[in-house]
């Protein structure tokens, strides 16, 4: 939560920073650090790409899935006319975080061949559940799926990167990786996610699932978190980075080791409130300064 004084301090923080040139991106490091659109969802395609190169980005993770910045029903009509406005503003789109699953789904052609045709060079698959019913069943079948979708992609001239996500399949990373190990390196990889990594590794299980992914990390998801007692039970708490559990030092060290330089999509997860829409963008956009100031200089400190 972001109380009153700290947003006022802030705010006048981010208008003085905005009045200022930009840093070049962080040396030694060529990916693009990408805005993940979902926290402006109430922004239009050209506000949206506008607003956050003020603060640094290079490009627009775009939500191309029910509730994004694209429709999937729209993706052929909609997905080049976003693509086209946010390169007018000068950023790029490295990457779309879709809802796929499979290429039964009557959207995923027309997404990825979309993709393909605009030259987007990667996407992020939906999510698969276990039932906890059957799990080898349910690993089979959900592998069945990603497959037939890395398939198609492939067709397409788009990578695939699984993100994993905790609570789902492929979380820890040791169920799936049998079967990314079996597919064409160069169309599929992971979009690894730190946070949900150490979520659900602890103390070197995030290590483990690391190690494991970063030969073949495509892209990644930047977020932080740590463990905290509600009434609820032990529960997860998404907060701005830096003021988790994650290891950033440690991390981009192994990333560079790994010599990544794929997107790299900031997300803002934990609870930004307002009294409107106009508020809550404003103090998006501040938080998000802080974050992506943050990033570059933990980016830096590895590569640089």
């Amino acid at each position: 939560m972001i109380i009153r004084r700290d947003f006022i301090k802030s705010a006048s923080a981010f208008a003085a920073a905005s009045a200022l040139p930009k840093a070049a991106e962080s040396n030694g490091f060529s990916g693009t650090f990408c805005f993940f659109s979902k926290h402006l969802a109430s922004m239009d395609w050209t506000r949206l790409a506008r607003s956050v190169k003020k603060l640094g980005f290079g490009g627009i993770d775009l939500t191309v899935r029910p509730g994004g910045h694209v429709l999937p029903e729209r993706a052929a009509e909609d997905l080049p006319r976003a693509f086209e406005a946010i390169r007018a503003e000068g950023l790029s789109v490295p990457m779309i975080t879709t809802g796929l699953t499979s290429a039964s789904d009557p959207n995923a052609r027309p997404i990825l061949a979309t993709a393909g045709k605009l030259g987007i060079p990667y996407f992020k698959p939906g999510y698969y559940r276990y039932a906890f019913i059957d799990v080898r069943r349910e690993l089979n079948n959900a592998m069945s799926d990603f497959r037939s979708l890395t398939e198609l992609s492939k067709q397409h001239g788009v990578q695939a990167g699984f993100h994993n996500h905790e609570g789902y399949i492929g979380a820890q990373l040791w169920d799936i990786a049998q079967t990314i190990d079996q597919l064409d390196p160069k169309w599929v990889g992971y979009y690894f996610d730190i946070r949900h990594a150490v979520a659900e590794g602890g103390v070197a299980g995030w290590k483990i699932a690391l190690n494991l992914a970063a030969p073949r990390i495509k892209m990644i998801a930047v977020k932080d978190s740590y463990w905290e007692k509600t009434t609820k039970g032990w529960e997860q708490a998404n907060c701005p980075l830096g003021d988790g559990m994650v290891d950033w030092k440690a991390y981009f060290k192994t990333l560079r080791q790994a010599n990544f330089h794929g997107p790299v999509s900031l997300h803002l997860e934990y609870e930004i409130s307002g009294k409107n829409t106009a508020e809550i963008e404003e103090k998006t956009l501040v938080v998000t300064q802080k974050d992506i100031e943050f990033l570059k200089s933990r980016v830096q400190e590895a590569y640089g």
